[in-house]
């Protein structure tokens, strides 16, 4: 499902121009749609700091490190998803990652995905999971993020980011036992740590356009 936090929510875009009447800090202009109301971070706030593991890469990772030095593109999925909302989550992430490849600016942008699910993506799930996604894990800005227990991951999204992560029973989906509802939120951050957009309904955000955002922010 894609209720996010009892919202009604629609893509969110572009329409200022660079600095124009925008918030203090931020690169773009306000978005189409008002988000301040709604309970997750969004345009001209900061971004939510917090630090967990990169299992991949065997390191720890903290949002606010890359403050002064690159933009965020974050995200919240799981490996197991059953209806296509992760993979197409992932997805724009992953065609943001090749957008900066090919532009040259691989090293201005990171992006963090998080799994609330870390009892089952584990380091190799999430190897795996990456390989089939098209990611590329030797870029230097792909960071899988995922906690250390369950509940350290339903605290980081309720506290930093308003979403409730609970377990749901899948006993009409074979082969898995437990799922969760989604909360399909993209977050663009400037190098300041400032939210530049704040994508509600992630999996139907238009590729272009969010491409056309991370480049204007990542490049700025």
């Amino acid at each position: 499902m894609n209720t996010v936090a009892g919202v009604t929510v629609g893509t969110a875009g572009c329409l200022g121009v660079l600095g124009s009447s925008g918030a203090e800090g931020t690169i773009l202009g306000p978005p189409e749609q008002d988000l301040s109301e709604a309970s997750f971070p969004s345009y001209g706030d900061n971004m939510p700091e917090f630090t967990v593991p990169d299992p991949i890469h065997g390191e720890e990772i903290s949002t606010a490190q890359f403050e002064g030095e690159r933009a965020v593109l974050w995200t919240s999925f799981y490996t197991n998803c059953p209806d296509g909302v992760c993979p197409a989550l992932i997805l724009r992430l992953r065609c943001g990652q090749e957008a900066a490849a090919e532009a040259g600016y691989s090293d201005q942008i990171a992006f963090l995905p998080i799994t609330f699910d870390p009892e089952r993506d584990t380091a190799e799930v999430l190897r795996e999971y990456a390989g089939q996604q098209g990611v590329d894990l030797n870029a230097g800005n792909w960071h899988f993020l995922q906690t250390e227990t369950y509940e350290r991951a339903q605290e980081i999204h309720d506290e930093h980011f308003g979403l409730k992560i609970e377990k749901q029973p899948a006993d009409d989906i074979e082969n898995l036992e437990y799922c969760f509802p989604h909360y399909g939120l993209i977050i663009l951050a400037n190098k300041q740590g400032i939210i530049e957009r704040a994508y509600p309904r992630g999996p139907r955000t238009d590729i272009d356009r969010l491409v056309d955002d991370l480049e204007r922010v990542a490049t700025a």
